[in-house]
């Protein structure tokens, strides 16, 4: 009897343990951002420290891979915190494919976010290319400046998850020997390029959020459930499309202006002229 007291004993103790720990992770007590965080790069820049405590590291592939870039220094960059501008305003990128290679050690879920800017580039269309993760595509036709326009922070978020000895991302699997491979593809307009990345345990929901940007507002609220067109014929877009977003205020169809006022002149002078013709054949 008393054993049995004991073990009842034991199994509350370890219930209300369980629910103090749930509660303090919930309040705050758990690992913070930048616990999380198992490895972050500043691409073809110097280390850096963000608002959020993740410490990026100097660039591994200086001298190896690539070429530097700090063309966008003399930018600044939209929807980014001034502290952290210079995470989008240096960048790696190569005349072909590149890439970095993760240890990962444990297995659980995971988040690599890449971190962008177009700061050359002026129109869409000029540099297109995609991102691979250990062989499986998971970014598709990345278009910086149609994303989001010039100057302006955009970020990449790929969940995956790895669990006994498989690596599975956006509804893929493979094996997974503790490396991840981030590849940044060669495509047809210019070089792909990346301007700092880093892989962190947990959900999208626990990465943090970029500044509101009011176009991408905006063409989100006109574009909701993925509907085009306001009146015949609705389309929805394919569920692998990505949404096409404009950087600035549309422009003004010169086409669609309204000529009535510019008619009723012309109306009114054959109304004149009519009755007068009239009257002058008459004499």
């Amino acid at each position: 009897m008393q054993r049995l007291a004991a073990q009842l004993f034991t199994g509350l103790v370890a219930m209300v343990m369980s629910v103090l720990v749930v509660q303090c992770w919930a309040d705050g007590g758990g690992p913070n951002l930048a616990e999380r965080v198992i490895w972050a790069v500043n691409a073809g820049g110097e280390s850096h420290v963000d608002v959020h405590g993740i410490h990026f590291k100097k660039d591994p592939l200086e001298g190896k891979v690539g070429k530097a870039s700090d063309y966008g220094m003399r930018l600044p960059i939209l929807r980014s915190s001034p502290e952290d501008q210079v995470l989008y305003q240096t960048e790696r990128y190569n005349e072909d494919t590149f890439g970095y290679d993760i240890p990962i050690r444990d297995e659980g879920d995971y988040i690599l976010v890449m971190k962008y800017a177009e700061v050359y580039f002026a129109q869409s269309q000029q540099k297109v290319f995609d991102v691979r993760l250990n062989g499986h595509v998971v970014v598709k036709d990345l278009d910086i400046f149609e994303r989001v326009g010039h100057s302006t922070a955009h970020d990449e978020i790929v969940p995956f998850s790895i669990r006994r000895g498989k690596l599975s991302v956006q509804g893929e699997v493979s094996t997974f020997n503790g490396k991840l491979t981030v590849e940044f593809v060669k495509g047809y307009y210019d070089n792909p390029k990346v301007c700092a990345l880093y892989v962190m345990k947990g959900t999208p929901e626990d990465v943090p959020k970029l500044q509101p940007h009011p176009g991408l507002e905006k063409h989100e609220e006109e574009d909701d459930d993925g509907e085009v067109g306001d009146d015949i014929g609705k389309k929805k877009l394919p569920p692998d499309s990505k949404p096409r977003v404009q950087s600035g205020p549309r422009t003004p169809n010169p086409y669609a202006a309204d000529n009535s006022s510019l008619m009723f002149p012309i109306l009114v002078a054959f109304g004149v002229f009519i009755p007068t013709l009239f009257c002058l054949c008459r004499l």
